[in-house]
């Protein structure tokens, strides 16, 4: 029998080791990891020393610090090894930051690059999203997808770096999570060579929804509810540049293919950031999304903290479900029916193959044999429970099916259930 995913949230998985370093960390005391600073000059100053770069003076950057920061150590409860790595993770997003902009300023041709019809596929989690984009992404001939090891560090330590030291550190990334995490990878399958979202890279400004889905900070999480978007988009931006100057195909006319669900609460952004972009919206039911999404949440938090609070997920994704569709719909509005594209989550499970290629088709690519078979080829490799049975149910999370559909109402309206 295929290994099924917990729903006892609030005890999450954590592997023997975990517990014996935790109990040895804690006991350290004054001297030890809880008392390590999540002070913004001090993970700053550890990024600068990381990279032996000074910080221009963003103000965006430093704004985004100063409220994310003090909610991890006031909200989040991270365990000792939980808090080492959200540190950690922290300062090597500022490093990348310093980096990628120390990188734009010597060479500044790179800002200038177009980022020309890009594919972006939006839409709630667990609609589909991931494999419409990795099989989108599997026609390396003319889509250029961003790799998940891309997604880590898209800016080498040294110029002179081959890639192979950045694809090393994502198979230890992926290979630590599937150690301390098991069950996330069946509710989200990670490939460090593979595709992933652009979320990340989102994250270099800190404005993303990155912090609120590994941990628990809802200061920070209501502050980016009103906080303006377009830094974090802008560094997207450019790290989606500094990445194309890296590696493109080889075939003129190409296309990046985006994916991420944080785009529906901002679809506003992209076409200030991207030329004349292709927004791909997968739609599904909300009473077969919601509960799935919030277990991913929980397994997430998990992670790092021994805290975790399902029916506070509950609340505050399906009020931010809600929010990330209703924005999206207002910005539909104003952009115009010949930016999208509606694709149906039951379409995707009937006949994927078909509906990537009209999608291909609708970003001007005519698909070939040679992508026919390629996304055919990936269809073998993304077998359905690979990694074991997803697990979930609204109760867990405090929800019925009448909040679900209350809530989403507008959008059920609109698009079907």
């Amino acid at each position: 029998m295929p290994r099924e995913t917990s729903t006892d949230y609030r005890r999450p998985y954590r592997p023997r080791l975990v517990r014996l370093a935790n109990r040895v960390l804690a006991g350290f005391g004054d001297r030890g990891v809880l008392h390590s600073s999540f002070a913004p000059d001090a993970l700053m100053e550890a990024a600068r020393g990381r990279t032996k770069l000074e910080d221009p003076g963003d103000e965006a950057l430093v704004e985004a610090l100063d409220v994310l920061a003090p909610s991890i150590e006031a909200e989040a409860r991270l365990h000792p090894l939980g808090r080492v790595i959200g540190r950690a993770r922290i300062v090597s997003t500022l490093a990348t930051r310093l980096r990628l902009d120390a990188l734009v300023r010597r060479r500044p041709e790179i800002d200038r690059a177009p980022l020309v019809r890009p594919i972006v596929i939006v839409g709630l989690p667990r609609t589909g999203t991931t494999l419409l984009h990795r099989l989108l992404a599997s026609d390396t001939d003319r889509i250029r997808a961003l790799a998940s090891w891309e997604a880590l560090m898209p800016v080498p330590a040294h110029d002179d770096e081959s890639p192979r030291r950045r694809i090393a550190a994502a198979v230890g990334s992926e290979a630590a999570l599937r150690y301390l995490a098991p069950d996330f990878f069946a509710v989200h399958p990670i490939d460090a060579r593979g595709p992933e979202e652009e979320i990340l890279l989102l994250d270099l400004a800190l404005r993303s929804t990155v912090p609120e889905a590994t941990m628990h900070v809802p200061t920070f999480a209501t502050w980016l509810e009103r906080a303006d978007p377009s830094p974090a988009y802008r560094t997207m931006a450019r790290a989606l540049r500094v990445l194309q100057s890296q590696r493109a195909p080889a075939e003129p006319g190409w296309r990046w293919v985006l994916k991420t669900p944080h785009h529906l609460e901002w679809l506003s952004e992209l076409p200030k950031v991207l030329e004349d972009p292709l927004v791909v919206w997968t739609h599904r039911d909300p009473l077969q999304v919601v509960a799935s999404a919030c277990s991913m949440i929980a397994h997430g938090r998990g992670v790092l903290s021994d805290h975790v609070d399902p029916q506070e997920i509950g609340t505050s994704w399906l009020r931010k479900g809600r929010r990330m569709v209703e924005r999206a719909m207002a910005a539909r509005a104003v952009m115009g029916e010949a930016s999208f594209v509606d694709v149906r989550y039951e379409e995707i499970v009937r006949n994927p193959l078909a509906v990537a290629r009209a999608i291909l088709r609708r970003g001007g690519l005519e698909p070939t044999a040679r992508s026919d078979d390629r996304m055919r080829a990936c269809l073998g490799r993304e077998a359905k429970d690979r990694h074991g049975v997803h697990r979930y149910r609204l109760e867990d999370f405090g929800l019925d099916e009448r909040a679900v559909s209350d809530a989403f109402a507008g959008y059920r309206a609109a698009f079907g259930p």
